[in-house]
C-alpha cells in the first residue's frame, strides 16, 4: 500500500492517521494489522475512525479531538446536572 505512511512513524499528521484509517475502512489492513504494524492501540485506531466518521479530515487534528472532548464533557456535565436537579 503505497498512500501509507511507514511503520516506524511517530509524529501523526492529519494526512497520516486519514491514510491509515482509509486502508482499514477499504479492508486493505485489519484492525489489528494496522496496530501492529504503526504500535497503536485499537482504542486510539478506533477513536481516529471515530473522529474522521464525525468531523472529517478536521477531526483528526490533535487540537480539534481536544476541543470535541471538551464540548463533549460539558455537554455530558450539563445533562448530568439536569438529571440531579
Amino acid at each position: 500500500m503505497q498512500d501509507l505512511p511507514p511503520p516506524n512513524t511517530k509524529r501523526w499528521v492529519v494526512r497520516r492517521k486519514a491514510a491509515v484509517v482509509a486502508a482499514v475502512r477499504r479492508g486493505g489492513l485489519t484492525i489489528e494489522e494496522a496496530c501492529r504494524v504503526y504500535q497503536l492501540s485499537e482504542e486510539e485506531l478506533l477513536s481516529w475512525d471515530r473522529a474522521f466518521e464525525l468531523h472529517g479530515l478536521a477531526g483528526l487534528r490533535a487540537t480539534r479531538i481536544q476541543q470535541y472532548r471538551s464540548r463533549r464533557r460539558a455537554s455530558v456535565a450539563l445533562r448530568i446536572a439536569k438529571l440531579a436537579d
